[in-house]
């Protein structure tokens, strides 16, 4: 019986990313107010009946794809429980933290860049969506500012930092927006991307290196 229910939730979770991975692909080229459900089964093999028993409507769908964009997989796992993030905070210093901050954003921010992009104009369109996301919360903002109290413990940080500032230089340049700047518009490689944003939180956020001596 245990086999049977295991098969079972598998295959449910299949089906699961399958309509996931269909809508952003449709919501992207798109847009949200502009894809059907009935067009998301299609594209997904399913019935679009399976989509409202597996999401109950179009906005739980979306809120749903964003938080899989986000985490790179559906498991209930928040950001900051993430593996890359226990690097950045348990980092002996703040370089090695630092660094890793920057290669797991990158990560996350090629998943969620155009996303969010999507998200914004569809909230933009249809006011009802800001439901779904708390105005009185930016959950990104609280990513940062806990990167950021990490940093400030660890050695090697700039004096004198405090933990706002270093907080709003993380969520301005490792943003969506600034990402998709640079690697769309401008056409830059995700790697061009992850060397410059960290030289330049590097620049902003270290404590600079000591002066060499003339022998």
């Amino acid at each position: 019986m245990t086999d049977v229910k295991d098969t079972r939730r598998e295959r449910s979770a299949r089906t699961r990313r399958r309509i996931i991975a269909a809508a952003t692909e449709l919501f992207l080229a798109d847009g949200y107010g502009a894809t059907t459900l009935q067009q998301v089964a299609d594209r997904a093999g399913v019935a679009v009946q399976t989509i409202y028993f597996v999401f109950r409507n179009k906005a739980a769908l979306l809120r749903e794809l964003v938080d899989v964009a986000i985490a790179g997989d559906d498991r209930p796992l928040a950001t900051m429980d993430r593996p890359w993030f226990g690097e950045v905070v348990h980092a002996a210093d703040a370089r090695t933290g630092l660094t890793a901050l920057v290669a797991g954003s990158r990560a996350v921010l090629e998943r969620v860049a155009a996303v969010d992009e999507m998200v914004r104009t569809a909230t933009a369109a249809h006011p009802e969506l800001r439901e779904l996301w708390p105005q009185d919360e930016d959950p990104r903002y609280t990513v940062h500012a806990t990167a950021a109290e990490a940093l400030l413990g660890k050695p090697g940080i700039r004096p004198g930092l405090s933990a706002g500032e270093a907080a709003d230089v993380l969520y301005a340049l490792l943003s969506p927006e600034l990402f998709l700047v640079l690697t769309r518009d401008r056409a830059w490689t995700p790697d061009a991307w992850e060397r410059w944003a960290d030289g330049t939180l590097a620049a902003q956020l270290l404590a600079p290196p000591p002066p060499t001596r003339r022998a």
